[in-house]
């Protein structure tokens, strides 16, 4: 019986992987690290945050992306953007330098059992643990428009489909959005030969800012202070206060989740989309026709009835984002996601302060607690404060119930990097037919 079963090996997922190694949690961590980094973004992009707000999360300060370039000899500057594959590598590195392995599996299912959890992978193996991390990145949350479900195999794709952009060279392509996505999307398959069109619902499309030096005068640091997801104080807020945004109004929260940081293109991508790139603003998709030849979309205002005008594609790709619905999160048993709480008007569970869901022992991480802890969840730089608070709460559990099986016993002290010996007789001991523990 394990103590704590991490599934996903994405920059979340490995920093909690870190952090409850450290803290000497009987362990494992399975899937295919940076899977969605490594096989769901095209050649050729750049991470839009800055290096600086772009660590995973351990205890100690060897396994920051500076160390990783230092020892590497790559430049990671405030100011200059980083490739993805860079990023990438760096998360690999992070990974291999874990005290316990991250088993490249695939999960299919994780149900209750007593008062822990069954963990089945594809393979065939189950193991059964007290606690489970789900930190499974947000392929499962792909939000495709409506208008485009029925189209035929082929015609239509999601921005997140595709590593190589390069078999639509010599293409028409409708890209729908006016996010970092959709224009870099754009100006990749522009660069590659494809002859791209942006249609987005908004009414002008918003650039990022050149970033400030991070050395400034107090006076400018108070007035627009820096923070990992941008500078302003409302910025500041959500990078740095999570926890107090879920001390927010559950309507308040989602509103936050749902607009702060809204869609924007990098300043260093402007140049490579204006005057390059096609772009009709302030328009949705009502309907998609497939043809042999491609697809027509039929348009109308974004804020009003009625079809105004056409375009017509070879294909159509949506870089519309992500949605974190349970509904979707197939590997999770069926009963035990209808029993979970959720935020109210959202299908995204509800959380305490540790990140742990209604069933206790059952802990969520990424784009799914966003509704819960605001739009840094959204990002690589929400993994450091929900590492270390998730761990944080998994021990806490663990505690609680350690001392309900044996209240009368001293409590050793824990020892970082060792074994807690607190839990070893929680190890030995089936939790099928024990009590449920609550933190």
């Amino acid at each position: 019986m394990h103590d704590l079963v991490v599934v996903g090996a994405g920059p979340y997922g490995l920093s909690i992987a870190a952090h409850a190694a450290a803290a000497g949690l009987d362990l494992r961590v399975i899937g295919r690290p940076m899977a969605s980094w490594r096989d769901h973004m095209p050649d050729g992009m750049y991470l839009k945050s800055e290096p600086w707000a772009s660590n995973l999360s351990s205890p100690g300060t060897a396994d920051t992306l500076a160390a990783y370039a230092a020892a590497h000899g790559l430049r990671a500057e405030h100011g200059r953007p980083l490739p993805i594959g860079a990023f990438t590598r760096y998360g690999l590195w992070f990974a291999e330098r874990l005290p316990v392995p991250v088993e490249e599996r695939v999960v299919t299912a994780v149900l209750p059992h007593g008062a822990g959890f069954r963990v089945e992978t594809a393979d065939g193996e189950t193991m059964l643990t007290r606690n489970v991390a789900l930190a499974i990145g947000v392929m499962p949350f792909v939000n495709l428009p409506g208008a485009l479900r029925e189209l035929p195999v082929g015609l239509a794709s999601h921005s997140s489909d595709h590593q190589d952009l390069g078999r639509f060279r010599g293409r028409d392509v409708v890209v729908l959005g006016a996010g970092q996505a959709a224009l870099e999307t754009a100006a990749l398959l522009a660069e590659g030969g494809a002859r791209p069109v942006v249609v987005a619902r908004a009414g002008a499309v918003r650039w990022n800012t050149l970033p400030v030096p991070l050395r400034r005068s107090a006076l400018a640091k108070l007035r627009a202070p820096h923070s990992g997801l941008g500078i302003g104080w409302s910025s500041w807020a959500w990078s740095c206060l999570p926890g107090g945004v879920r001390l927010l109004p559950a309507g308040v929260r989602t509103h936050i989740a749902d607009t702060a940081l809204g869609p924007a293109g990098a300043w260093w991508l402007r140049e490579r989309v204006e005057e390059v790139v096609p772009v009709r603003l302030g328009l949705r998709v009502v309907r998609a026709v497939g043809s042999d030849v491609g697809v027509r979309l039929d348009l109308a205002a974004a804020s009003g009835p009625g079809v105004r005008e056409s375009a017509e594609a070879d294909h159509v790709v949506a870089a519309t984002g992500f949605e974190p619905d349970l509904r979707r999160l197939r590997l999770l048993d069926a009963g035990l996601r209808e029993e979970l709480r959720t935020v109210r008007g959202t299908w995204a569970p509800d959380l305490d302060a540790g990140f742990e869901s209604s069933r206790p022992g059952l802990f969520f991480a990424g784009l799914l607690t966003a509704p819960v802890f605001g739009p840094s969840m959204r990002f690589v730089h929400g993994a450091t404060y929900t590492a270390a608070r998730l761990v944080a709460g998994v021990r806490r559990r663990m505690d609680a119930g350690t001392r309900t099986r044996t209240p009368r016993v001293p409590q050793p002290s824990w020892q970082p990097g060792k074994t807690d010996a607190r839990f070893a007789a929680a190890r030995e001991e089936d939790v099928v037919g024990g009590a449920e523990h609550r933190a």
